[in-house]
C-alpha cells in the first residue's frame, strides 16, 4: 500500500533498497513551482516497477499521472520533465485545481 513519507532520506533509502533488490526504480522530484502549489520544490516520490510508490510530489493531486509516467521512464530509461497546472487540461483531470503549476523531473534510478 502506498505510504507518504516526509523525510527525503526515507524516500532515497527505499529507492536504494528496491534498486539493490533488482527492481526497476524511478525518482520523481518537484523542480519548480508557480503560484499555489501543494508541495515545495525538492519534494520527491519514488516508484518501483510494480507501481508501488512512497513520498509525494503534489499532496495526492497528480501522483497517479506521475506514477504512470515513471513506469514508462523505468521501461525506457529516458528521463521526462512533466508539467501540471490549472491551464493544462490534464491537471484538471488529475485534480490539480489549486491555482498553481508544478514541474516534476522523473529519472530512472541507476540509469547510466
Amino acid at each position: 500500500m502506498p505510504t507518504t513519507l516526509d523525510r527525503d532520506d526515507d524516500i532515497l533509502q527505499a529507492a536504494q533498497q528496491w534498486h539493490q533488490a533488482g527492481r526497476g526504480v524511478a525518482l520523481a522530484t518537484v523542480v519548480e513551482t508557480w503560484g499555489s502549489a501543494p508541495r515545495p520544490a525538492g519534494s520527491s516520490l519514488v516508484i518501483n516497477d510494480g507501481g508501488v510508490f512512497l513520498g509525494s510530489v503534489s499532496g495526492g493531486c497528480v501522483e497517479g499521472a506521475v506514477v504512470t509516467e515513471a513506469l514508462e521512464v523505468i521501461s525506457s530509461g529516458t528521463p521526462k520533465l512533466l508539467e501540471f497546472g490549472v491551464a493544462d487540461e490534464t491537471a484538471w483531470q488529475v485534480g490539480l485545481s489549486c491555482g498553481g503549476t508544478i514541474r516534476v523531473f522523473v529519472e530512472k534510478v541507476g540509469a547510466p
